[in-house]
C-alpha cells in the first residue's frame, strides 16, 4: 500500500486546519468547514456552516440572504476535491491545481439561509488518476438544497508571477 493511501486511509475526518493543508482556497471562498466521513477514492461528508456576515449575502440578497447555487455547486467540488487530493502528498499538491472539467443536472431545491448547516455528500461515479466524476448533494436539517454531477481534472499549477513593481516603487529605486 502507497504511503499516500495509507495516510488518506488513517484520515477519516478533518478539521479547518486539515482541510486548508489539502485545499489551496482560502477566506471567503473555501466552503467547506468540516469532514465528517471519508472512504478514500469512494465518498466524503462535509460540512458548511451559513453565517449571516459572508460577503455574497451583502448582495445575494440585502432583504433576503440566500446562499447562491453555484456557491452550493463549488463546496460540493471542494469536498470532492479534498477527496481527490488526499490521494496526493504535500509536494505533489503543490504542483497541480483541480479545476472544473463540467457540471451536469444542476438542481437547486430549497434556499439556504444564514443559519443553515449544508450537509454536503459526495459519491465516486468514476475515478481516473487525474480526473474525477462525482455525484453531490447539500442538504440542511435532511431536506435536498442542491444536487449535481460535477467533473475536476488535476492540471499543472502555473508557476507564480513575479509581482510588477508599482510606479512609484520603481521610481524610488532609480533615484
Amino acid at each position: 500500500m502507497s504511503e499516500t493511501h495509507t495516510a488518506a486511509a488513517a484520515m477519516q475526518t478533518m478539521d479547518i486546519q486539515q482541510i486548508m493543508a489539502i485545499l489551496p482556497h482560502r477566506y471567503p471562498f473555501l466552503l467547506i468547514d468540516r469532514v465528517l466521513e471519508m472512504e478514500p477514492k469512494q465518498r466524503i461528508v462535509a460540512i458548511k456552516n451559513i453565517t449571516a456576515n459572508e460577503p455574497q449575502f451583502q448582495g445575494h440578497f440585502p432583504d433576503y440572504p440566500i446562499m447562491p447555487g453555484v456557491l452550493m455547486i463549488e463546496a460540493i467540488a471542494q469536498a470532492g476535491g479534498a477527496l481527490l487530493l488526499t490521494e496526493y502528498t504535500a509536494e505533489q499538491r503543490e504542483e497541480k491545481l483541480m479545476v472544473f472539467t463540467g457540471i451536469d443536472g444542476a438542481k437547486f431545491r430549497k434556499p439556504v439561509v444564514p443559519g443553515d448547516q449544508l450537509r454536503i455528500e459526495v459519491k465516486v461515479l468514476n475515478w481516473r488518476s487525474n480526473a474525477v466524476k462525482m455525484q453531490g448533494t447539500a442538504t440542511v436539517d435532511g431536506k435536498l438544497a442542491c444536487e449535481a454531477t460535477v467533473m475536476c481534472a488535476l492540471t499543472a499549477r502555473p508557476k507564480a508571477k513575479p509581482r510588477m513593481e508599482t510606479a512609484s516603487a520603481a521610481s524610488e529605486a532609480a533615484v
